[in-house]
């Protein structure tokens, strides 16, 4: 069973997913907040396998939420949940320690795999402006030669794709996975080559067409 724990100062928001997480047969809600003091103390009682997270609260936002819970090592797994298309807070919130960031407005069933891939230590990068790019890239055809790809992508090569499909420069991504930008550009290599591909918008594109993004 997968403990959840929701912080939004919504509250029917709160109410409206604990119902529906509690419908499922893996998920449980095990406490709420509706703000960001609040969030502190229910987090660190209730010692949660998956925190979701209103970016915007009152008292304290959920980045400041996140970053006093890495600062006192207590962060658990962590989404960002928001209405905002904010690339800022997202780039903030993954350099605080969080393992995902969706829109409220995600599907539930989006939602509740994202829980479940986080539970089990994987990140989720997946921000606004990906799915934007994505969906413009979806309807390009990649008119282009690609070698097979030798070895299938790592779980960081995975997520430097995503973000790269978001338009993150090398120092972005180096700062979000809180890495050296000389790491970056080794990963980013290994992408292309593995790809068979010559730049950055021929792996997205190539990435698409695979599953990867």
């Amino acid at each position: 069973m997968i403990r959840v724990v929701l912080v939004d100062d919504q509250t029917l928001m709160r109410k409206g997913l604990r119902g529906l997480l509690d419908l499922t047969e893996d998920l449980r809600v095990v406490a709420e907040a509706a703000d960001g003091e609040e969030a502190l103390q229910v987090i660190g009682e209730a010692a949660p396998d998956v925190v979701l997270l209103d970016v915007r609260m009152p008292k304290l936002t959920g980045v400041e939420v996140l970053k006093r819970l890495r600062d006192g090592g207590r962060l658990p797994p962590t989404i960002l949940l928001t209405t905002f298309d904010d690339d800022a807070a997202l780039l903030e919130g993954i350099r605080a320690g969080a393992r995902g960031f969706l829109l409220k407005d995600v599907s539930f069933e989006r939602l509740t795999d994202a829980i479940r891939r986080v539970a089990a230590g994987e990140t989720l990068i997946r921000p606004a402006i990906t799915e934007r790019v994505l969906r413009g890239l979806e309807h390009i055809r990649p008119e282009f030669e690609s070698l097979d790809p030798p070895d299938p992508l790592s779980r960081r090569e995975v997520e430097i794709l995503r973000l790269m499909a978001g338009g993150y420069n090398n120092r972005e991504i180096a700062e979000a996975c809180r890495t050296t930008e000389g790491t970056v550009k080794n990963h980013v290599s290994s992408i292309l080559s593995k790809l068979g591909v010559r730049d950055r918008t021929r792996a997205v594109l190539k990435a698409l067409e695979m599953g990867y993004i």
